[in-house]
């Protein structure tokens, strides 16, 4: 009786389970189903954290702490931050670089799939010490007595699959100079042959109730200029046009604006 008490969960196991696991589901899918990556990122970083609430109410104390600072604080807010100044273009996104990726790609979650599976339906079939005595001596002294002795492989292998991707990553991503860097001067001289902007741009629009940055600024004659808005904003399509919008809005003000002077001076006179 003992032991079937042991296992048993209790309500509130049982709904925080169910309640933090459809969140971290739907964050997950989310990861992969939005359509910007900034969005992706803050739905990875809410699923980080819904893994870290498990692991502290697992009594894995230390992977709770670090899931949060490490992997929620730093990795992913540096992604975020690194997205949004960068900016990611529609067209890159869809652009497949490597052939066959994606066929390797469902491959591969497949097989995790499986793995998955299998690691699931082993741990179903055992029976568990729990966690009174795997953190018996603490939680760190327990995770370390498990990762240098019976999965001390597993754990080489992993930290030097990390370190080769690292290095694929630099590698990839560098790029050696195969001419000689212009001066500003020679700059200078081809924006002018080319007949570029020469002056700096000019400002986005003003407008009280909308942030302007992606507003285009209108020129004195009425139409829009799509030279005030940052060239990533225009390179994602993403420009407010409410130009007409707010030349109807200020027709409308000025007619009723001229309709209440024409009725004060009929009162007056």
């Amino acid at each position: 009786m003992t032991d079937v008490a042991a296992y048993a969960t209790s309500t509130g196991e049982a709904f925080q389970f169910w309640v933090l696991g459809t969140v971290a589901v739907v964050g997950a899918l989310c990861t992969v189903f939005m359509k910007k990556a900034v969005h992706s990122a803050l739905c990875l970083a809410g699923t980080m954290i819904v893994l870290a609430v498990f692991y502290l109410a697992n009594g894995a104390y230390f992977l709770g702490i670090v899931q949060i600072v490490v992997y929620t604080g730093a990795i992913m807010m540096l992604f975020l931050f690194v997205v949004m100044l960068v900016g990611v273009t529609a067209a890159d996104s869809l652009k497949e670089t490597i052939k066959g990726q994606r066929w390797l790609a469902l491959l591969c979650g497949l097989g995790f799939g499986i793995l998955l599976c299998a690691g699931i339906g082993n741990a179903s079939l055992q029976e568990f010490n729990g966690l009174a005595q795997a953190n018996s001596g603490g939680n760190v002294e327990g995770l370390a007595a498990l990762i240098f002795t019976k999965y001390v492989f597993a754990f080489e292998i992993t930290g030097a699959l990390l370190i080769t991707a690292a290095i694929g990553a630099m590698v990839l991503t560098h790029r050696e100079r195969t001419e000689r860097a212009r001066t500003q001067r020679e700059l200078a001289e081809q924006r002018v042959r080319e007949g570029k902007q020469l002056p700096p741009l000019p400002a986005p629009g003003v407008y009280a109730r909308h942030n302007a940055v992606d507003v285009p600024g209108l020129l004195p004659d009425g139409t829009p200029s799509e030279l005030t808005v940052s060239r990533t904003l225009r390179e994602r399509g993403q420009i407010r046009d409410v130009s007409d919008e707010a030349i109807q809005d200020l027709k409308a003000l000025e007619q009723r604006a001229g309709e209440r002077l024409g009725r004060e001076e009929g009162a007056a006179k």
